[in-house]
């Protein structure tokens, strides 16, 4: 295998940029010594490991292999994986792609755990978990070496295993007090019962004026607070993890249930809590369905903070880009499209004119299966009436695997009980404002759960989670057909079920992406983000989850999911909305200094309140104006990934990574 230099991907900036300080730090005595030293300020390789492997898609035949190492220099420990050059097995992939990936001298103090995975089939891979919530792909392990990396690292960093999962191991360095504090969420009396340190926590070295910014002054040392539990008081030890995770987004009971328990996840694997899995399933509320409540109250802000000005001259430049919307596409205009026997004759302007227009609801129904892959673009209108009635018999195959479970087999099968359980318990509270899904024992809300159970059996491996009924509703609300809307869904999920993954990689992946678009096309707002430890971008999570579906009104969003689904100027620019819509509000960020703790609750209000053709016009613009450099922000594989010509006729991808 060839020899990979330390430094022979140096246009990275991705993971370098965030760490420079560490990464500074380690260059300067790892560039004179890559071997072991006994010299205290020299940089020893405790461990190497060749071979470790990223899967930058779904698709296993497409991996970047390279080198792991783990490198002490005085006190602090470093982590690197650096690509190989020169791979041949993966045509698809540039040496700009793998760039992307690079991981530059992270020092442990800037990681919060490391996730261990070993399938029952397959190879053991690790999810290293940094402060800010965001994470690393998983590192693949196809040569053993998982047990040595972790017992290194345990020889040389605070490392112990999470009360809570065995698989997690928490990295924690007691040098330092407590940074972080949170007397600037002006949150009422702590609930938590946790202890353990803080989310972000400053080691090693004394920390420079950047590092003090992102410290937000301040320790929980001497926050003395008492909870009741079995009729005793107790001292209690704020843990931010729980107030960030819990009561932050409890207070505003406008975040999904699933962004909660990655927030909560990600936040206390700092230390565990003794707050068992099945425990928090149970105590943890949706926070779907919470009703809508804006702020009667406007913040104060008791003098004018200067903003930095926007550096695209944001107003000028959706003036000059983006192109006003067009009135939609309606059944005369859809017929010139079509040749005499039902094909689609120039699927790239289809997909522009309804871009910038849309379509008319009684046309939405044929059109979607075209956006969404069920129906290819080429096939004729006899095709299409035979792949319907061959889709209707295999959707009712899969409905009865789930029908045919008797009472008692129900008994000892869990999987199934929880799933149905849940499911039925989401899709009575799913968009029953509309009169399609409202009354007692509505038919169609019926639907909406066997569509629901028959995916859970479809793909089993992914099977139901919190969100899913809400990008069904719409789809079931249009096609009026439940096998059609079952296969619709799945062709949806092809491209959105990453944002369900266990593991919520593609997530992480989207929220890091737009965190990269932000620096690229806003660098003042990029700045004040990171000064206020906004990162991780959890107060996106809700837009990426479900596509915006709780921002604007039902009509709405079918309209931007059909633009979205055109994947016209990019497959990716529902991060371009993300981005448009932090941009149309930064002036107001900015100058009334929101923490994370505002932020989330300012975004949260925001639903009802954003003008669609405006944001997509600004999108638009956005996404010209980044051009390349944007899509080279954006990780191979985020979701959505897949082709959207490729309807559902190729054989479905075992997800086995």
């Amino acid at each position: 295998m060839q020899e990979a230099e330390l430094h022979d991907l140096s246009d990275d900036a991705d993971y370098a940029a965030s760490q420079l300080q560490g990464s500074a730090s380690f260059s300067r005595s790892g560039s004179s010594k890559r071997s072991s030293s006994s010299e205290s300020d020299g940089a020893e390789i405790v461990y190497s490991k060749e071979n470790v492997t990223i899967h930058p898609t779904q698709y296993a035949s497409e991996r970047i292999s390279g080198r792991l190492r783990l490198i002490k220099q005085g006190s602090s420990l470093f982590m690197t994986w650096i690509p190989y050059k020169g791979q041949r097995s993966n045509p698809r992939l540039s040496e700009k792609d793998k760039s992307l990936y690079t991981i530059r001298a992270v020092p442990f103090t800037d990681v919060r755990s490391i996730r261990r995975h070993t399938p029952t089939l397959g190879w053991q891979y690790v999810i290293v978990v940094l402060s800010s919530g965001l994470a690393f792909p998983p590192l693949y392990f196809y040569n053993g070496g998982v047990r040595e990396f972790l017992a290194t690292i345990k020889q040389h960093a605070f490392l112990v295993r999470s009360a809570d999962d065995a698989n997690v191991f928490l990295v924690n360095d007691f040098q330092d007090p407590l940074q972080r504090t949170l007397s600037s969420l002006e949150l009422p009396m702590a609930v938590s019962v946790a202890n353990g340190p803080s989310t972000s926590v400053s080691v090693s070295e004394p920390p420079s004026n950047e590092n003090q910014e992102k410290a937000d002054g301040g320790n929980f040392d001497g926050l003395g607070a008492t909870s009741q539990y079995n009729g005793r008081h107790r001292p209690k030890i704020h843990d931010p993890a729980r107030d960030l995770s819990i009561q932050v987004l409890e207070k505003f009971s406008l975040v999904t249930k699933f962004a909660r328990d990655t927030t909560s996840q990600l936040f206390r694997e700092s230390h565990g809590d003794g707050f068992g899995s099945n425990d928090r399933r149970h105590h943890n509320q949706s926070l779907l369905d919470s009703p809508h409540k804006a702020s009667s109250d406007e913040q104060k802000v008791p003098d004018e903070i200067p903003v930095p000005s926007d550096p695209l001259e944001f107003d000028k430049l959706a003036l000059v880009w983006g192109k006003p919307r067009q009135p939609p596409l309606g059944s005369e205009e859809w017929a010139t499209f079509l040749d005499s026997e039902g094909r689609i004759m120039d699927s790239k302007a289809l997909r522009k004119r309804i871009f910038y227009g849309g379509i008319e609801h009684s046309l939405r129904k044929e059109v979607w299966t075209f956006l969404l892959g069920y129906h290819a673009y080429d096939s004729t209108s006899a095709e299409r009436e035979y792949l319907v009635s061959i889709k209707k018999s295999e959707y009712e195959t899969v409905k009865q695997q789930w029908q045919s479970i008797s009472p008692e087999q129900a008994k000892r099968f869990t999987k199934f009980r929880e799933r149905k359980g849940l499911i039925e318990k989401d899709v009575v509270r799913t968009d029953r404002s509309l009169s399609f899904y409202d009354g007692d024992d509505n038919p169609n809300v019926y639907l909406l759960r066997d569509i629901l159970l028959t995916y859970s059996f479809y793909n089993f491996d992914l099977g139901y989670c919190q969100g899913m009924s809400d990008l069904l509703s719409p789809i079931l609300f249009v096609m009026k057909d439940e096998a059609e809307s079952f296969w619709c869904f799945v062709a949806l999920m092809e491209r959105l079920g990453p944002n369900f993954n266990r593991d919520q990689n593609g997530m992480h992946t989207q929220l890091f992406a737009i965190s990269k678009l932000v620096e690229l096309l806003d660098s003042p707002l990029h700045n004040y983000f990171k000064q206020n430890d906004c990162l991780n971008y959890f107060f996106c999570f809700r837009w990426v989850l479900i596509q915006f579906k709780r921002e604007f009104e039902y009509e709405k969003t079918m309209k931007l999911w059909e633009v979205l689904w055109t994947h016209y100027l990019s497959e990716h620019l529902h991060l371009y909305v993300c981005v448009a819509i932090l941009k149309r509000y930064r002036n107001k960020i900015m100058g009334e200094q929101m923490d994370f703790d505002t932020l989330l609750k300012f975004i949260n209000e925001l639903s009802g309140q954003i003008d669609l053709d405006a944001t997509l016009r600004d999108a638009e613009a956005l996404c010209i104006c980044a051009g390349e450099n944007g899509a080279a922000n954006i990780p191979p594989g985020t979701p959505p990934s897949l082709p959207i010509d490729s309807g559902l006729l190729c054989p479905q991808q075992d997800d086995v990574l």
